[in-house]
């Protein structure tokens, strides 16, 4: 089914457009729902890299794996049973520090998306981390990167894309950012006046869907005069609390390996965390439910979308 667009006003995601826009099949074994590596976790903020692997499953993904700094990549694993712990390089202070990627190499070539940025802490690293990844697929003899999976970029991963503009030709047309309204000014190098005419830009500068603060944008396509534009039409302020992009970002990757395509991936994603807040709304209150809990949300939503 093609993406619904709407040219002129953002096209509003709601309940009938999701159910005329079907997440694919589940298929018959955890290798038909696709594969997911999400790169981050520093030692201090491990738990990033857990809250985004969770919703990336919770939101369907066959398989998981988190590659997080190596003095916490056992406890993660006991943690989050489900996923595969992968041990990469760090400082003294417990940054990643962009290197050993050789260790995960199978596991990058074998993955539908790959979430880079949840609980990285060190903004040059990051970008030392980004370098590396985009000069391996260079290497790869894919210099277009049309082969490869789609790449989902959040929180210190997006300040330091920045740095890498001219050098992102390899993850061009399958990038998947979600920045909060600081990181949109960031990525713009300005203050942020409008949210939406922001994101359009950022989407047409990287050659990206953008998924930020209930907008979500994507590049124009050849067979398209303008990008696409939506505006989510839930959510709730809850929203604004630890580990929730984290969340967003993992649900949104999790839809992205199942075979979606990337703007239908952010649609569904932001959609579902924002009515996953809802629903908690409604059940503990305005305020004071956990990132976390946002996840257990996830397959009775879908279920009842997908219907």
């Amino acid at each position: 089914m093609s993406t619904p667009i709407n040219h002129e006003q953002p096209t509003l995601v709601t309940p009938s457009l999701l159910r005329d826009w079907p997440l694919p099949a589940p298929g018959d074994s955890k290798y038909s729902r696709g594969a997911v590596l999400v790169i981050g976790g520093a030692r201090a903020t491990p738990g990033a890299a857990l809250l985004a692997g969770t919703a990336a499953l919770r939101a369907g993904a066959g398989k998981i794996s988190l590659a997080v700094a190596e003095s916490v990549a056992v406890p993660v694993g006991i943690a989050f049973p489900e996923c595969g712990a992968l041990g990469l390089p760090e400082t003294d202070d417990g940054s990643l520090t962009g290197e050993g990627l050789d260790r995960i190499s199978s596991y990058l070539d074998g993955s539908d998306a790959v979430l880079i940025g949840p609980g990285l802490d060190d903004l040059d690293l990051a970008e030392t981390m980004l370098r590396a990844l985009l000069e391996r697929e260079e290497q790869s003899g894919d210099p277009d990167g049309d082969g490869g999976p789609a790449v989902v970029l959040d929180a210190y991963a997006l300040g330091a894309l920045t740095k890498l503009e001219d050098h992102i030709g390899p993850w061009r047309g399958r990038l998947i950012l979600t920045p909060n309204p600081t990181e949109a000014g960031i990525l713009l190098g300005r203050d942020v006046d409008t949210l939406e005419g922001a994101i359009v830009e950022i989407a047409q500068r990287f050659d990206a869907v953008v998924s930020c603060q209930g907008y979500i944008a994507g590049p124009s396509t050849p067979d398209a005069d303008s990008p696409g534009l939506w505006k989510i039409t839930t959510g709730y302020g809850g929203l604004g609390t630890s580990g929730s992009g984290d969340v967003l970002a993992g649900a949104i990757t999790g839809l992205r390996a199942r075979g979606t395509s990337d703007a239908q991936a952010a649609c569904w994603g932001t959609h579902l965390h924002a009515a996953a807040a809802d629903r908690l709304a409604s059940k503990l209150g305005p305020l004071g439910f956990l990132a976390r809990e946002l996840s257990d949300q996830l397959p009775a939503l879908m279920l009842e979308l997908n219907t």
